[in-house]
C-alpha cells in the first residue's frame, strides 16, 4: 500500500468516526444500550480524532502531501486524549495525586491541539491561545491588575488538560452536540438537494427583477447560512451559483462578490438557527431559545433591509436588467418537483417548538429526512463520491469548531483559575467609567473584531462570550444586548480588512479584487457596525419593552437605513454639491436613527421625526433631491 492511499483511507475513517461518534451521542445511543460513557470522554475522543484528522488534511511541511511524522502526531494525539477519556472517571476520585502519568500526556495532548489550531485554523486564535497558556504559568509574575494567581505547574496542565473547567468543559460539549447537529444537518440538506432547492427557489422568485440575481444571493444566502453555521461555507455553496449570474446581468465582480459575502454573513445573524449560535446563547445564559430568536428578529430584518436597498439602487444606477424569465426555473414547477425539500425545515420547526426536542436531536433528523427525499427525488445518488465528498464539506466546518471550541476551553480555564476574567472585566468597565460606555463599546466591538477573524460563527461566539461579554455587562448593559454585541462584531471580522475571510473567498470565486470586495461588503453591511450601538442604548429594539416603543425603535432604524444605503450610492462624492448633499444625509440618517435615544423612547415627538424621515426618503428615492 503505498502511503498515498494510506493517508487517503485513514483520512476517510478518521473522519467517518467523528460523525458516527457524534451521531451515536446526539441519538443517546450509549444510554439506549446501557453503556456508561461521561459527556467528558466523549468530547475528548472527538478532539483526540479532530487533532489527528487536521493533521493529514492540513500537513505540516509540504502542503500537498502529508508525511509520516503527521501520521504519528496523530497516533499521538488519538493516543493521548483517549488516555485521558477513559481514565476521566477515576482521576475525579484522586484529585490530589497529580503523577506523571497524568500531566505528562496532557503537556502532550495540549502542545498537539495548539499545533492542529495553528495549521487548520490560522496564527491568530493559536497566538491567543498560547498567550493565555503562557499567562496561566507566569502571569503571577506581572503587576498591578494584570497579576494573576500562582498554580503549580502539573496541576495547571491537568486543569486544562481534565477538568470540566478546561477543554472538556461546557464549551466544547455545546460544540459536539448542538453545533455537530446543525453542521451534520447543513451538510446533509446540501447532500440532499435541499440547498440547491433554496436556491433555485429564490431564482424563479426574484432572478427577473432589475438586481435580481444580487437579490437571488440575498434570500438563498440568508436562509441557508442561518442553517449552515459557516459564512464561508455558506459562500462557497451558493455563491458558486449566484455570484456568475449577477456578473452576467452587468454586476461588478467586486460588487457581486461583496453582495455574496455580506449576504452569507447576515444568514448568520438571522433566525430561526442563526449558526447554531441562538442555542448557544440561550444555553450560556440561561435562558429560552424563543427569546434568542425573538431579540435577534428585528435587527435581522433592519440588516435585510438595507442590504436590498443598496442593491436596488445599485441595479437602477447602471440600469441593470433582470434575467429572462424564460431562463429561468418556474417557481410552481419547482414546488411540483422538489417541493418535499421544505418538509425537513418545517420539521425542525415542529420537533423544536412542538414537541420540545432538544435542538441537536431535531437538527439531526431533519438532516436525515433530508437526505431521504434527496434520495426519492433522484437528486441524490448514493456512491463513494457523494459520501466523500459529505465528509470532507462537514469536516471542513466541524473539525475547526471542535479546535477552536477546545481552545476557548483553555482560555476560560486561565480566566478562571488565575482571576484574570475579573482582572480584564474590573479594567474595561474602567475605561467605561472613566471615558463613558461609548468609547468602551468602540474598545470592545475593535477587539471582538480582531479575536473574531477567520473563526467559524459558533466559536466566534464563544471566544467572545467568555473574554468580553462580562464587561459589557457589568457597565449595566442587558445581558442579552450585551451577548448580541459581541456576537454581531465578531462576525463582521468575516468582512473587514486585513482577514476578511468571506470577502476574500467571494472575491476568489468572482475572480475580483480583494481589497475592492472588502470595503464594498463593509459599505453593503454598515448596518452590522451600527445595530449592535442602537440595541445596547435602546433595548427595544430587541423586543424589550412596551409595542410603542419597539415600534419607534424599529421604525426610526428602518428609516435611518434606508437613508444611509441613499448615501453610498456611487457617484456621491462626484462634486462638492453632491458631496455636500452626502453629507446632509448622512447626518439626517444618524438624527433618526437616534432619535430614540436623545428624545425618550415613548415620547410623542418621535412620530413627525418617523414622518418627515419617511418622506425626505421617498424624495431621495424619486430622486427629487438631486444634485449635478
Amino acid at each position: 500500500m503505498t502511503m498515498d492511499l494510506l493517508v487517503d483511507r485513514l483520512k476517510i475513517f478518521y473522519l467517518s468516526a467523528l460523525i458516527f461518534l457524534g451521531i451515536c451521542w446526539v441519538a443517546d445511543l450509549p444510554i439506549r444500550l446501557n453503556i456508561g460513557v461521561v459527556t467528558a470522554s466523549y468530547i475528548m475522543l472527538m478532539l483526540g480524532i479532530s487533532i489527528a484528522a487536521g493533521f493529514l488534511i492540513r500537513p505540516g511541511f509540504r502542503r500537498n502531501r502529508t508525511n509520516i511524522s503527521d501520521l504519528i502526531l496523530g497516533f499521538i494525539a488519538i493516543g493521548v486524549w483517549f488516555w485521558s477519556a477513559i481514565h476521566y472517571v477515576d482521576w475525579l476520585t484522586d484529585l490530589a495525586q497529580r503523577g506523571p502519568e497524568k500531566w505528562l500526556p496532557g503537556l502532550i495532548g495540549i502542545l498537539l491541539l495548539i499545533e492542529a489550531l495553528r495549521r487548520f485554523c490560522g496564527i491568530a486564535i493559536t497566538l491567543l491561545t498560547i498567550t493565555f497558556i503562557l499567562y496561566g504559568f507566569f502571569g503571577y509574575f506581572m503587576g498591578g491588575v494584570f497579576e494573576g494567581a500562582f498554580i503549580n505547574p502539573t496541576r495547571l496542565i491537568l486543569y486544562f488538560y481534565a477538568d470540566t473547567g478546561g477543554v472538556p468543559g461546557l464549551i466544547l460539549s455545546i460544540v459536539c452536540t448542538i453545533v455537530f447537529g446543525f453542521i451534520l444537518m447543513g451538510e446533509l440538506m446540501k447532500t440532499g438537494g435541499g440547498g440547491q432547492f433554496l436556491t433555485d427557489s429564490s431564482l424563479s422568485l426574484m432572478g427577473h427583477y432589475q438586481g435580481g440575481p444580487a437579490k437571488v444571493s440575498i434570500i438563498a444566502s440568508s436562509v441557508f447560512g442561518s442553517i449552515s453555521g459557516s459564512t464561508v461555507g455558506n459562500v462557497m455553496s451558493t455563491g458558486v451559483v449566484t455570484i456568475p449570474l449577477m456578473k452576467k446581468t452587468g454586476l461588478p465582480g467586486y460588487f457581486a462578490a461583496a453582495v455574496e459575502a455580506i449576504a452569507s454573513n447576515g444568514g448568520q445573524l438571522a433566525p430561526p438557527v442563526m449558526g447554531a449560535t441562538a442555542f448557544l446563547i440561550a444555553e450560556f445564559l440561561n435562558i429560552s431559545y424563543t427569546r434568542v430568536v425573538g431579540a435577534a428578529i428585528l435587527p435581522a430584518i433592519v440588516y435585510y433591509v438595507i442590504l436590498f436597498s443598496q442593491v436596488d439602487l445599485m441595479a437602477k444606477d447602471n440600469n441593470l436588467v433582470g434575467l429572462d424569465k424564460s431562463e429561468l426555473p418556474r417557481f410552481r414547477d419547482l414546488l411540483r418537483e422538489r417541493g418535499l425539500h421544505l418538509l425537513p425545515i418545517v420539521l425542525l420547526i415542529i420537533l423544536m417548538f412542538g414537541f420540545g426536542y432538544q435542538p441537536a436531536k431535531s437538527a439531526l433528523l431533519c438532516g436525515i429526512s433530508s437526505l431521504v427525499i434527496g434520495g426519492l427525488l433522484g437528486n441524490t445518488r448514493f456512491n463513494k463520491k457523494t459520501f466523500n465528498n459529505f465528509l470532507n464539506n462537514a469536516c471542513e466546518t466541524l473539525i475547526p469548531v471542535i479546535l477552536i471550541g477546545a481552545a476557548a476551553g483553555i482560555i476560560v480555564g486561565v480566566l478562571n483559575i488565575t482571576g484574570l476574567g475579573f482582572n480584564l472585566t474590573l479594567l474595561l468597565t474602567d475605561v467605561g467609567k472613566t471615558l463613558g460606555l461609548l468609547v468602551m463599546l468602540m474598545l470592545t466591538g475593535m477587539i471582538a473584531i480582531i479575536l473574531g477573524m477567520g473563526m467559524p460563527t459558533a466559536a466566534v461566539y464563544i471566544v467572545l462570550s467568555v473574554v468580553l461579554a462580562p464587561a459589557v455587562t457589568e457597565m449595566g448593559v442587558p445581558v442579552l444586548a450585551a451577548h448580541l454585541f459581541i456576537f454581531y462584531f465578531g462576525l463582521v471580522s468575516m468582512i473587514t480588512p486585513p482577514v476578511a475571510v468571506a470577502s476574500f473567498v467571494a472575491a476568489g470565486i468572482a475572480k475580483a479584487s480583494i481589497w475592492k470586495t472588502s470595503f464594498t461588503a463593509m459599505k453593503l453591511g454598515i448596518a452590522a457596525y451600527l445595530l449592535p450601538f442602537l440595541f445596547v442604548y435602546n433595548d427595544s429594539l430587541l423586543l424589550e419593552g412596551n409595542w410603542y416603543e419597539i415600534t419607534m425603535v424599529f421604525a426610526t432604524a428602518i428609516i435611518s437605513g434606508l437613508m444611509l444605503s441613499h448615501a453610498f450610492r456611487v457617484g456621491n462624492f462626484s462634486s462638492l454639491a453632491r458631496i455636500l448633499r452626502t453629507i446632509l444625509i448622512l447626518l439626517f440618517a444618524f438624527l433618526v436613527g437616534s432619535s430614540t435615544l436623545w428624545l425618550g423612547k415613548s415620547t410623542p415627538m418621535l412620530i413627525p421625526i418617523i414622518i418627515i424621515g419617511f418622506l425626505m426618503t421617498l424624495g431621495l428615492r424619486k430622486d427629487f433631491f438631486k444634485v449635478g
